[in-house]
């Protein structure tokens, strides 16, 4: 099918200007002012946002974690987040410990195939690895999947020792990928917990007491420093607070290749969540915990100044009924992880451009073009070009919603509570494609399934 958008205002990371989209089968053909080409279907883009459609590069569907399996699997996530104006997700597939990487690739094929609205690619989380197994980063590498995460925290599930780090992060530098690292000292934090749950301290606000911000900075410290050893292009998943951003800063002036992403809760909740009456806090029980209020304003100034580069969602929902229950005895069986990937752009445009805080072109790069680069995407994807997929987003500027579970227009995610229950947003995606498919018309649903596997360039290359 061929589509012309007209009358829209294209905005990329780097343009902002008037003009009408031609797009044949799924890739942009033609972009100019008053096409006169004959389309199979117009869409009127008058007083709209046209966008690059929204890349989230930090998502868990159908992921097992604390003796539960995260709401969404890959159909209704990715339907959630087309709904919020995201095209592409880069997922985490995980190794199975003590077996292949190549099985977790497996698996993680298995969950995505056939049931995806969107694009999706994956991430590969590396729970050990041995000398004798280490070429399978390289095959890894070949089948399209050129960024590995590995955790400092998590001990007995998918914590990693600094050997381990090490030689993976040399492996993957020599084969020009990169590491997506998840930076806190859980053996530390473990202990802190050992020490609250004898004390008798079990309740929700608990989880965050005992995960201090000088954690996440000494992991991120000791991420940068063994990265900058191995010479391997470092990536800090969810960055949450001033003390880590720091780090981050101290190793960029030092020529370190390292770049961090935060989150939406990072940027609009904070602590006081956990003093919820009952046991209420266990809804925004996440790794990294949420903050003091004051580090939201840190991490604005670090988007502003690119000391942090993208935004994720970490969207990793359990429900609060019988999911986050599993913790009503203890803070420490709580899952971790709370659902967003439908709210990120909205969020980000009202407390971003709407809030004076970036520019549009900051809001497209953070929620798009930066991941796309980032992670062997662009030109493919992430930016409105000849030749980039058509992957893209019309974006209302003006209408504003209350997010809600209640709200039709902003839950489609299968989790009995939002994040931001309450919060309005001006900005809103009304239609959506997916290279070239509409799949969302006016906020209604067109065409589900049809995502693809898209299989990333190495760190610093073209994906056409």
């Amino acid at each position: 099918m061929s589509i012309l958008i007209k009358n829209g205002r294209i905005v990329t990371a780097v343009d902002d200007y008037m003009a009408d989209v031609f797009i044949e089968g799924e890739k942009i053909t033609l972009i100019g002012k008053d096409l006169k080409v004959q389309a199979d279907k117009v869409i009127d883009a008058a007083n709209r946002l046209v966008l690059p459609g929204g890349i989230d590069p930090h998502t868990h569907f159908d992921m097992p974690f604390g003796g539960t399996t995260s709401a969404d699997d890959f159909a209704s996530g990715t339907k959630a987040a087309a709904f919020g104006g995201t095209t592409t997700v880069i997922d985490f597939a995980i190794q199975p410990k003590g077996d292949s990487t190549m099985k977790g690739l497996d698996i993680w094929h298995d969950k995505a195939s056939g049931k995806a609205t969107i694009d999706y690619s994956f991430h590969m989380i590396i729970t050990d690895m041995p000398d004798e197994r280490l070429p399978e980063m390289r095959r890894l590498a070949d089948e399209g999947v050129t960024s590995y995460k590995l955790f400092m925290a998590y001990p007995g599930a998918l914590y990693v020792d600094d050997g381990t780090l090490y030689r993976a992060f040399r492996q993957a530098g020599e084969n020009g990928t990169r590491i997506c690292m998840h930076a806190e000292n859980g053996i530390v934090i473990d202990e802190i917990i050992k020490a609250a749950l004898k004390d008798g301290k079990t309740s929700p606000k608990y989880h965050a007491l005992t995960r201090p911000t000088r954690m996440e900075a000494e992991g991120v410290h000791r991420a940068i420093s063994i990265a900058e050893v191995a010479k391997v292009p470092l990536y800090i998943v969810h960055l949450s607070s001033s003390d880590a951003l720091e780090q981050v800063k101290i190793g960029r002036a030092r020529g370190v290749d390292v770049i961090a992403e935060t989150c939406p809760q990072y940027l609009f909740l904070d602590e006081s969540y956990y003093d919820r009456e009952g046991f209420e806090g266990a809804k925004w029980v996440m790794t990294p915990a949420l903050r003091e209020k004051w580090n939201q304003d840190v991490l604005w100034q670090g988007l502003k100044f690119r000391d942090l580069e993208t935004i994720a969602t970490d969207h990793c929902p359990f429900c609060f009924k019988d999911q986050k229950e599993l913790g009503k005895d203890s803070f420490a069986k709580i899952p971790n992880g709370a659902p967003g990937v439908e709210n990120r752009m909205s969020l980000v445009y009202n407390g971003g451009v709407v809030g004076g805080r970036i520019s549009l072109n900051r809001f497209v790069e953070l929620t798009s073009t930066a991941a796309a680069k980032a992670f062997g995407l662009f030109p493919k994807k992430g930016t409105i070009a000849v030749g980039s997929d058509a992957d893209i987003v019309i974006f209302d500027p003006n209408r504003k919603e209350t997010i809600s579970i209640n709200n039709p227009h902003t839950h489609h995610m299968k989790v009995d509570y939002s994040s931001y229950e309450g919060f309005q947003v001006q900005g809103f995606t009304e239609t959506v494609l997916s290279r070239g498919r509409v799949i969302i018309e006016k906020n209604e649903l067109k065409t589900e399934r049809g995502g693809q596997f898209i299989k990333r360039a190495l760190t610093g290359s073209l994906l056409r």
